[in-house]
C-alpha cells in the first residue's frame, strides 16, 4: 500500500479492508442469505470471537461483568453483560443496541449503570435520552440475561481521529471556531463526536468502496454480539430479543431482519415511511438509515417482512419526535399493521412525547419482551 504524509482516515482500522475482501472466501452465513443481507452487504465471519471476562459487580440486586472480544479486524470490543444476582439460568436474553444520538465517544455504556464507576459523560446521555434510567439493569432487575456492546464505530469500537483527516478537519475547525466565539471551551468528547459526525461520510464512503455499506458493518458487528450472547453462561440461546432507541431501534430491526435466532425485537423512536422523511427530514438521520439500494429493497417499515423466523415486534411512537413526522409515523404504523400475520405479530403504542426513551416506554419494553420470550 502506498504511502504519503497525509494521516489515515481510517485510523485503527487500517486491517478493514483486508478483513472485507478476505471475507469473500468465507463460507455464506444464515444472515448472508437474507434479501436484507444483499443490500447490507455485510462481510462474512470465519470464526466466534473468543470472549474475556472482567471483574464482576453486583448492583442494586444486578450482577454486571465486563466483556471483551476481538473480531478479525479495528479494535477490541467491549460489552457488559447483565443478570438477575440470585438467578439463574436458563434465562431469557436481551441483546440491547445503543443509540446512535450523535455521540460515537461513548458506546453502550450509555445503557448500563455502572455505579461509582459510572462515567459522567455516560450519565449525561442516560439523562437525556433515556430520562436518566439505565435500561440495561432494569431489563435484568426484571429477570433477563442482557448484553450490552459498543458497535462498529462507537465506544471501544471508534475510529482514531487524532491526527484529524484532512476533509473532517477542515469541519472541526468550523465547530472550534463557533466554540471560541460562544466562549465554550470544548472537551474530548465534544471534540471528538463533532470531528465522527463528518467522519461517519468518509466510513461510507470507504465501505461503499469495499462493497459492504456503513450499516453492514454495524451489522456485522450486532450479528457477531448475538453469536456472544447465545453463547453465554445462564442464557437460553432459543429465547433472544433485541430492542433500541433511535438508531438502536432501527439496529434492533436490521438483526431481526437478517438472523433467525431473534424471537422479538422491539423499534423505539425509529419508525416511519421513506417518502416522508424525503426532503425536509433526510438531513435528521445517519447512514444507518440510508444504504444505497435498500428503498428498492423495501420501505423502512416492512424490512421486517424479510426476516427469516417468525417473531414478534413492537414499534414505540413519540408522537412529539421532532426527527420524524408525524404523517411519516402514522403512515408507518398503518402499514405494519396491515401486514399483520403469523409471522410479523405486530404491535404498536404512542406516547406523549419527543424522540427519546422514556422511563414508561423502557418498562413497556420490558413487559413486551416478557410476553414474546
Amino acid at each position: 500500500m502506498a504511502t504519503n504524509s497525509l494521516p489515515s482516515a481510517i485510523g485503527d482500522y487500517e486491517d478493514w479492508p483486508e478483513y472485507v475482501r478476505a471475507s469473500a472466501a468465507t463460507p455464506a452465513s444464515e444472515a448472508a442469505e437474507s434479501p436484507l443481507a444483499s443490500v447490507l452487504r455485510p462481510p462474512a465471519r470465519d470464526a466466534d470471537p473468543r470472549v474475556t471476562f472482567g471483574r464482576e459487580r453486583v448492583l442494586d440486586g444486578v450482577r454486571i461483568s465486563p466483556l471483551t472480544w476481538q473480531l478479525g479486524y479495528g479494535p477490541p470490543t467491549a460489552a457488559h453483560f447483565l443478570r438477575p444476582e440470585k438467578s439463574r439460568g436458563p434465562l431469557p436474553a436481551v441483546l440491547l443496541m445503543h443509540c446512535h444520538s450523535g455521540n460515537k465517544w461513548l458506546g453502550a455504556e450509555r445503557l448500563v449503570d455502572l455505579g461509582a464507576e459510572d462515567s459522567p459523560e455516560a450519565r449525561a446521555l442516560r439523562s437525556s435520552m433515556y430520562e436518566g434510567q439505565a435500561i440495561a439493569n432494569l431489563l435484568a432487575a426484571r429477570g433477563f440475561a442482557v448484553l450490552a456492546h459498543d458497535t462498529f464505530a462507537w465506544g471501544s469500537r471508534r475510529f482514531r481521529l487524532d491526527p484529524t483527516p484532512a476533509r473532517t478537519a477542515r469541519h472541526l475547525h468550523g465547530w472550534q471556531a463557533r466554540w471560541q466565539a460562544d466562549g465554550i471551551e470544548a472537551t474530548e468528547e465534544m471534540v471528538y463526536n463533532a470531528a465522527a459526525a463528518d467522519h461517519e461520510n468518509t466510513v461510507a464512503k470507504v465501505a461503499g468502496l469495499l462493497g459492504t455499506s456503513f450499516a453492514g458493518m454495524v451489522a456485522h458487528d450486532d450479528l457477531a454480539a448475538l453469536d456472544v450472547l447465545r453463547g453465554l453462561p445462564d442464557v437460553d440461546p432459543e429465547r433472544i430479543g433485541t430492542l433500541g432507541a433511535s438508531g438502536g431501534g432501527g439496529r434492533a430491526m436490521m438483526l431481526a431482519s437478517l438472523s433467525g435466532h431473534v424471537r422479538a425485537h422491539l423499534v423505539c423512536c425509529m419508525m416511519a415511511t421513506f417518502d416522508s422523511l424525503l426532503p425536509a427530514y433526510l438531513d435528521g438521520h445517519s447512514w444507518l438509515m440510508y444504504t444505497p439500494g435498500i428503498w428498492a429493497l423495501s420501505d423502512w417499515p416492512l424490512i421486517p417482512l424479510h426476516a427469516p423466523a417468525p417473531q414478534a415486534m413492537h414499534v414505540q411512537f413519540a408522537a412529539h419526535d421532532r426527527l420524524f413526522p408525524l404523517d411519516g409515523m402514522r403512515e408507518a404504523d398503518a402499514l405494519l399493521q396491515a401486514h399483520r400475520s403469523e409471522r410479523l405479530r405486530y404491535s404498536s403504542s404512542w406516547f406523549d412525547s419527543d424522540h427519546a426513551m422514556t422511563r414508561a416506554m423502557q418498562h413497556e419494553a420490558a413487559d413486551f419482551l416478557a410476553a414474546s420470550l
